[in-house]
């Protein structure tokens, strides 16, 4: 199938997950995610309608953006963030869905400060306790709040997970969700968007609330 053609059948996925959740559909944003999909295939994807793309490494993303320039593409930043790539990655991307540390946010906190902006973010949360996943434990989210709350240059707009692999998915997301409704007023109003949900689960994601699910293998294909 056609990389329009299966955007298509996603997006008739998320509009049933969303209405068997008593949900709209337009509250769920459909991200790309093309971590090794060359411009070509991202292209190919924009022509279809698609907008906002996600991008596990920096200068792998900034690459793209550079070859796909004057499409009007929002990119975010969705993959493990090293300390030495923030500069870049706040330059280039529309948001961090990554940010897994007080360490992190503080760094993105001081370069967003040095160029004057307030900068989009997503704290990510590792539910599961895998340690070989990044982000904040759930006590050491909930430990770090008071100075994640204080920092002037980051935005946090939500909450992102990835379960772990091999288990049910439903859990975890719906642990995500209620950890955003329990803090979201810490935050301002803006803080309400929930980045959960990859190919083999962004149904359930939505049915649980999810606002922006990650897909790239429904939409492009295997990876090579």
């Amino acid at each position: 199938m056609s990389i329009r053609e299966n955007l298509e059948r996603v997006r008739e996925r998320i509009a049933k997950a969303a209405e068997r959740a008593g949900r709209s559909p337009s509250e769920v944003k459909l991200m790309g995610a093309t971590k090794s999909v060359p411009p070509e295939k991202i292209r190919e994807a924009a022509e279809a309608g698609l907008r906002l793309f996600g991008e596990n490494r920096v200068q792998e993303g900034i690459n793209k953006m550079e070859e796909l320039e004057g499409l009007e593409l929002e990119f975010h930043f969705i993959g493990v963030l090293q300390s030495n790539k923030v500069r870049k990655a706040v330059e280039h991307f529309y948001a961090i869905h990554s940010v897994s540390s007080l360490k992190l946010a503080k760094k993105i906190d001081r370069v967003a400060g040095e160029k004057g902006i307030v900068y989009p973010v997503f704290f990510e949360i590792n539910l599961s306790g895998e340690e070989s996943k990044s982000g904040f434990l759930p006590e050491e989210f909930f430990s770090a709040l008071d100075e994640l709350s204080s920092l002037s240059y980051i935005k946090p707009i939500g909450l992102m997970t990835i379960p772990p692999l091999g288990k049910d998915p439903r859990p975890y997301f719906v642990k995500l969700r209620e950890t955003l409704e329990r803090i979201k007023d810490r935050f301002g109003p803006d803080f309400k968007e929930l980045s959960m949900g990859m190919s083999d689960d962004f149904e359930i994601a939505v049915e649980e609330g999810a606002t922006i699910v990650r897909v790239g293998r429904a939409i492009f294909g295997e990876r090579k």
